[in-house]
């Protein structure tokens, strides 16, 4: 392989929202004609480049495609913060698949990525082919919806990149263990520099604003539509789960493994909510699956 093809590209495909057009950002390893593609959707408050550790496994053999999905990373964020929700990420996604003019995705996702990918292969002709979940399902428990929310959308600043590292790790004990140097390769691509100085959280604020809205309510009612989802599913489907994570229960996962597609349920000691997918066995888990080297 070209060496070019182990650092990511980046990329940009407008897509449509209620006040007109929007640019979202996407990372691309590996060969870019390569009609094998991953594509990998990261959670609530991060960004494409949480994936790094996985696309340098898998770019040698996919054409692996990591969006930074609307309001984070280098993609623009929405003059409605309305907008902010998992149905329009699945819309964009949709506009991301046809600028890849490819028939089939194999899809890894985490948290709100995992909820995004459910979306997407549910739908009616879906393109997913494979679908990893890491750390979610279609019941979310509302203790780690608070919990999110004490910190989601704070204004957060920090004078150099070691101490937003210290702060960040604070709110992310359930990422589970991780050197300082892979700590810290996490973190760069959180940041961004602020306008008086020093470093910011690299989202929109806003997300935060539809977040809040969730009542324990609209958390059911959401959860009864998600099932739907899920029963639906049809693909090959692997369930990862944190075995301290707050926010997929194990009674979830285990349900999980009984409907729709009777998913495939790996748990990783040590880790919470969310496993990041830089650990050797949790890359070698999902590296497995994506070839089919563990399907009965």
């Amino acid at each position: 392989m070209n060496p070019t093809e182990l650092a990511p590209r980046l990329h940009h495909v407008s897509c449509l929202d209620g006040r007109g057009l929007h640019r979202m950002a996407y990372w691309e390893w590996g060969d870019p004609t390569n009609d094998q593609v991953v594509v990998c959707g990261h959670g609530l408050s991060r960004q494409g480049r949480d994936f790094d550790t996985l696309a340098r496994a898998l770019a040698p053999r996919w054409r692996v495609i990591c969006p930074d999905v609307v309001g984070r990373g280098q993609s623009d964020w929405l003059a409605d913060p309305h907008g902010y929700q998992v149905p329009s990420y699945v819309a964009d996604m949709v506009t991301l698949v046809a600028r890849l003019n490819v028939a089939e995705v194999a899809w890894v996702g985490t948290s709100m990525g995992g909820l995004i990918g459910l979306g997407l292969a549910a739908l009616k002709g879906s393109p997913v082919t494979r679908l990893v979940l890491n750390d979610v399902g279609p019941t979310i428990e509302y203790v780690a919806l608070e919990r999110i929310g004490e910190y989601l959308g704070a204004p957060l600043r920090w004078p150099e990149v070691e101490q937003a590292a210290d702060a960040l790790w604070q709110i992310s004990q359930g990422f589970g263990p991780h050197t300082r140097e892979q700590w810290l390769a996490l973190t760069r691509p959180q940041l961004k520099p602020a306008p008086e100085g020093g470093w910011m959280p690299h989202y929109d604020p806003a997300i935060a604003q539809p977040f809040r809205l969730v009542t324990p309510e609209v958390a059911r009612a959401g959860e009864a539509m998600l099932w739907l989802a899920y029963d639906s599913l049809r693909c090959p489907t692997l369930l990862l789960r944190g075995a301290e994570s707050d926010l997929l229960s194990p009674a979830t996962a285990e349900a999980m493994t009984r409907r729709g597609p009777q998913a495939r349920l790996v748990e990783f000691a040590g880790v919470g909510h969310a496993p990041m997918l830089v650990q050797p066995d949790q890359v070698q888990c999902v590296v497995d699956f994506l070839e089919g080297r563990d399907d009965a």
